[in-house]
């Protein structure tokens, strides 16, 4: 009750700001849908680190570097000549092999430790993939070509366009697969006894035990499935930077993901969703702020620099003042 209360007090927001904005000349309407679109792709990071955070209580701090190496490993492939669904499988299948590998080899043997030593360790497993990326690939940036490309080959833009803004076809579809993905989740952990036995594994290792649920098969899904869920990331918003690097996902992704994820609630999957898009609007609003609105004779983005980071802090702020929980999240 509370997810579809939210979620209608956000689509009647995003409503008004778009009718109050709407004939205006230089008006927020184009930056309210452009970050509608970037907020689908905070999402998806957003469910995976919402996904560890519901099954081991840990924040996982290589969620980022999960999409970084998928967009290295299709890039690769293409380069290979292979077609690019094919590259995706492969992305895909990689990532979720270093995924296994990392609870394996990392997780595993902490499964009984406080959790802060697992915190650390996922830091650790990122600098270490981080470290690699740079390693292989070096530092030289690289162009990662979309699903679909942005214009045809007449140079006309392939997608829609909405308040005089192209919206190329990859943010439609990275928009389409937070959707379905964060219904896919809602529905796996509160209707499957698999999902069911995740969230029991996170209250109550012991009890679990107890019941005969196996705690390392647990561990094992989890982090196979976020690695799954950042590396479907990495490869919708890579290309949309236009330039591949090392730690990509971590420095443009990860704080905005988990800024939402805490927004939402870090236990409700349609929070994170929720989360990924109120902090997509927010602070493409706030960029819209920062050069519409002036102080004196001065932008307010010259006088308060990085006036979207700042609006995000607060909006941030005053969720954790007003429900620590987050909008969708439960009481511990």
């Amino acid at each position: 009750m509370r997810t579809t209360i939210v979620s209608a007090v956000l689509v009647v927001l995003l409503g008004l700001g778009l009718l109050v904005g709407a004939g205006v000349e230089n008006g927020p309407n184009p930056f309210i849908t452009l970050g509608v679109m970037n907020g689908a792709v905070f999402g998806l990071v957003a469910l995976g680190l919402v996904l560890v955070y519901k099954g081991t209580r840990v924040f996982n701090f290589a969620q980022g570097e999960f999409g970084t190496i998928a967009a290295y490993l299709l890039f690769l492939s293409i380069n290979r000549g292979w077609p690019y669904w094919v590259g995706i499988l492969v992305a895909l299948a990689g990532t979720v092999l270093i995924g296994l590998v990392l609870e394996r080899g990392v997780i595993r043997p902490l499964i009984n430790a406080p959790r802060i030593n697992v915190l650390v360790a996922t830091i650790a497993a990122a600098l270490f993939m981080i470290g690699m990326e740079i390693l292989i690939a070096r530092i030289e940036p690289r162009s990662l070509s979309p699903i679909i490309a942005a214009v045809d080959s007449s140079g006309n833009p392939n997608g829609v366009t909405v308040f005089n803004l192209p919206i190329e076809p990859q943010r439609l579809i990275a928009l389409g697969v937070l959707l379905s993905l964060g219904g896919v989740l809602a529905w796996f952990f509160s209707k499957t006894d698999l999902g069911l036995a995740v969230l029991a594994t996170s209250q109550d290792a012991f009890a679990t035990r107890v019941m005969g649920i196996g705690i390392e098969r647990m561990s094992r899904f989890i982090w196979v499935s976020a690695a799954l869920l950042g590396a479907i990331a990495g490869i919708l918003y890579v290309p949309l930077t236009g330039a591949l690097t090392p730690a990509v996902m971590t420095s443009n992704i990860l704080i905005p993901a988990f800024t939402g994820a805490v927004i939402g609630g870090m236990t409700s999957l349609p929070g994170a969703f929720v989360g990924g898009i109120v902090i997509g609007v927010v602070q493409s609003v706030g960029l819209w702020a920062g050069g519409h609105f002036t102080i004196g004779e001065k932008a307010l983005q010259e006088v308060i620099p990085g006036v979207e980071q700042v609006t995000i802090l607060l909006v941030l702020l005053a969720v954790l003042l007003s429900r620590p929980q987050g909008l969708l999240g439960k009481e511990a």
